[in-house]
């Protein structure tokens, strides 16, 4: 699929997406995979990359295997990003910003922690998102 799509749109920028945040490795074993996370995830990477991904989702805890297995050739986004203190919500392998930029991430992918404070206003919700990027210094 990713070939197919990569041929067809050769100046489009194709993303693949390795394993869900919210999975964990026994949820892997419960629907058939045969690795753990981090093995499966750095697997379906490397695939993705041989037929024509140009960028990587996945979670911040795979993202320095990911790297290790396609370089620097591939951008890698991560969701599972939460400031220290936020909830996790259904989450299962999360990482702090600082962690998941150290650990290869290109590009991090926070939703509820700032859009949750949309509910308070949205100052708070400027705020949240200016003190996660003080917290990457």
């Amino acid at each position: 699929m990713i070939k197919a799509a990569s041929d067809a749109a050769p100046n489009v920028s194709i993303t693949a997406v390795t394993i869900l945040t919210s999975l964990s490795d026994s949820d892997l074993v419960e629907i058939g995979y045969a690795k753990n996370t981090k093995s499966s995830a750095a697997s379906l990477a490397k695939l993705a990359s041989e037929n024509g991904a140009r960028s990587i989702v996945c979670s911040p805890f795979e993202a320095s295997e990911i790297r290790a297995v396609v370089g620097e050739k591939l951008e890698i986004i991560t969701p599972g990003v939460r400031p220290t203190g936020a909830e996790l919500g259904d989450q299962k392998r999360v990482m702090t910003p600082k962690e998941a930029v150290t650990a290869g991430a290109n590009y991090l992918v926070i939703g509820r922690p700032i859009t949750d404070q949309a509910k308070i206003s949205l100052t708070s919700m400027k705020e949240t998102a200016a003190s996660i990027l003080d917290s990457l210094n």
